[in-house]
């Protein structure tokens, strides 16, 4: 099998990694001064390992995002695991609002790249920075900062920095998944690369991880979805 990797290098980084994006791309995260030759090498002896996670049902293509439309009554959002109808309402602010419903001012209704991103990222920075906080007083690690980020095909990443990197999108899924994928950017912190170690850490803080993971599997896609 010949693998087809990109190479990222940091003279922070202390070892060679592998990760397999969600979009099957394969990147080699590389100290500086390890050579060409040796990754490759490292690349060649993880090609079973490669071979199987692209071949896992998380990893998709990208998928062409459906034109923005205009929005009308009666359609739904999703907003922590939940779908909420959408009604459009005369409104003499810009201000989207949630009652249990998404109630979106008429003359926000024909944006095509979706009336409620701001929203969405307002509440994901609300709702989901505190629980990063939350978990790091429970693991007893640290990081630099925590950001919500528009990111494609991750939906979190720990820097060669410590910081944690959490894509604004996880606000549409249910809490649980949220705090998985948070467990697992701050096991990171602990564990760099996916040991049993690491995967223990992320149980012990989220019990219902295979419940999480399973999750995403099914509905990822639906996330990246606008409305």
């Amino acid at each position: 099998m010949d693998v087809t990797y990109s190479v990222k290098r940091s003279s922070k980084r202390k070892k060679v990694t592998i990760t397999v994006e969600r979009d099957r791309k394969v990147v080699v995260h590389a100290p500086s001064h390890v050579p060409d030759e040796e990754i490759a090498r490292i690349v060649g002896a993880k090609r079973h390992w490669i071979k199987e996670k692209t071949r896992h049902s998380q990893k998709y293509a990208r998928r062409p995002h459906p034109p923005g439309k205009e929005l009308v009554n009666g359609e739904s959002a999703l907003y922590l695991g939940r779908n909420y109808r959408v009604e459009i309402v005369d409104n003499k602010t810009e201000r989207i609002r949630f009652d249990q419903r998404f109630l979106i001012p008429a003359s926000r209704a024909a944006h095509k790249k979706g009336a409620m991103r701001e929203w969405y990222i307002a509440r994901a920075k609300e709702r989901i920075l505190p629980r990063v906080v939350k978990q790091t007083r429970e693991l007893g690690v640290s990081f630099r900062q925590a950001r919500i980020v528009d990111s494609r095909y991750r939906w979190g990443s720990c820097t060669v920095r410590d910081n944690i990197n959490l894509n604004w999108r996880l606000i549409k899924a249910p809490i649980f998944v949220v705090d998985y994928v948070i467990a697992h950017e701050l096991a990171h912190l602990m564990e760099p690369n996916h040991t049993p170690r690491f995967w223990n850490i992320v149980k012990t803080q989220v019990p219902n991880m295979d419940r999480a993971r399973d999750w995403l599997r099914e509905h990822g896609q639906i996330l990246e979805e606008e409305i």
